[in-house]
């Protein structure tokens, strides 16, 4: 590896040496500037030699690990989405139970937790009440947002 890069830095500095040899040499004029551009294209050359040189048949990319790592990036996210919107839906449905519960005139605080549905969208499942009961509250939990009186735990007197 020392040795090639050691070849074309001497071919770089040879070509470089002999371009300024023939630049001073060649009289002013049309000529001087034909064999300088003749010459840049010679010095390219040498710059580009390694890449020139590469047999990219033998090149291989393996982005595997990539995709990979991609993969469980994009299922991290997915995770992190849905446990932030079941976050979401829980805390805006026990607003919703408290707002109902202060047009009824109760003081109650709800805590909502929630399971994925069938599309895996998170849905309200059990609910944890403080304050009194209330029939008619417990009966529009079940019918407005579908949980069920078994999953409705109230604390009464704790409010």
């Amino acid at each position: 590896m020392i040795g090639a890069v050691r070849s074309w830095l001497t071919s770089i500095a040879a070509v470089t040496l002999m371009l300024t040899v023939v630049q001073t040499l060649v009289p002013e004029g049309t000529l001087r500037k034909i064999s300088g551009f003749t010459g840049g294209l010679l010095l390219l050359a040498a710059l580009l030699q390694p890449v020139l040189k590469t047999d990219l048949g033998r090149l291989r990319l393996d982005f595997s690990d990539y995709e990979a790592a991609i993969g469980e990036r994009a299922a991290e996210l997915d995770v992190a989405g849905k446990e932030e919107l079941a976050a979401i839906i829980a805390g805006r449905t026990a607003a919703y139970i408290s707002d109902k519960a202060d047009a009824l005139g109760l003081r109650v605080t709800a805590r909502v937790e929630t399971e994925p549905g069938v599309d895996g969208t998170p849905l309200p499942a059990s609910a944890e009440l403080t304050g009194p009961y209330s029939r008619e509250l417990a009966d529009w939990i079940t019918g407005e947002l579908g949980i069920p009186a078994e999953r409705q735990v109230w604390h009464e007197g704790k409010n």
